[in-house]
């Protein structure tokens, strides 16, 4: 099995950590976090983001995982942050599928995306790089999915829908089919879209307005 380290400590690394070990393709060797949470589901803390090179030294084969939640919109540009960074030290960062997780013919993931239990993705849809799909939420055909953008539990994204770069998705949302959405934009929980988001900003509501 390979190594992997799973950057981050909190509930979401939880549900990721809990994910790698049904892959039985990996070793998680530790997380990183700027506080010791103790044993995550048995995987020990390593320390801080300081210690990626150390780790990349010693386990010249190691993949890593971004497993950092959104809480708030620093979080987003945590992530990519993080990402460019361990692109630096040289880690893969492997796209994590769950085995509870339905993902159809023709379907692209990038890199370091993970996708959790419950989520179906049908045919012919883009998946970019660090995207994170959470549970239970779906894509139909031909959605496009663009780089960092997290998408919460229960969202539903129809068909031929396309989702800018660095965007995050409440829980429950639904986007109707062929909508398209700007980069850098935040859909509130349980929002609905019928009409395109072309601005970037804040879009809460049924049907949703943009806010600010």
């Amino acid at each position: 099995m390979s190594k992997i380290i799973v950057i981050g400590g909190g509930d979401h690394a939880k549900q990721i950590i809990s994910i790698i070990n049904k892959l039985d393709d990996y070793t998680i060797i530790g997380y990183t976090d700027t506080n010791d949470k103790g044993d995550i589901l048995t995987v020990k803390h390593l320390g801080n983001d300081s210690v990626l090179e150390e780790v990349k030294d010693t386990h010249k084969d190691c993949s890593a995982i971004i497993a950092i939640g959104m809480s708030t919109l620093y979080d987003m540009a945590k992530r990519v942050k993080l990402e460019e960074k361990l692109d630096m030290i040289g880690f893969v960062q492997p796209a994590i599928v769950s085995p509870d997780a339905v993902v159809n013919e023709d379907v692209r993931i990038g890199k370091g995306t993970v996708i959790f239990d419950g989520v179906v993705i049908n045919s012919g849809s883009k998946i970019g790089k660090c995207v994170s799909i959470n549970t239970n939420s779906s894509l139909d055909h031909d959605c496009n999915i663009e780089d960092h953008v997290f998408i919460s539990p229960g969202v539903t994204i129809c068909g031929g829908a396309v989702i800018g770069s660095k965007s995050f998705i409440g829980p429950g949302a639904t986007i109707t089919k062929y909508i398209n959405i700007a980069d850098n934009c935040i859909i509130g929980a349980g929002a609905v879209l019928i009409d395109n988001c072309l601005k970037t900003g804040k879009y809460f509501g049924v049907p949703a307005r943009w806010v600010e």
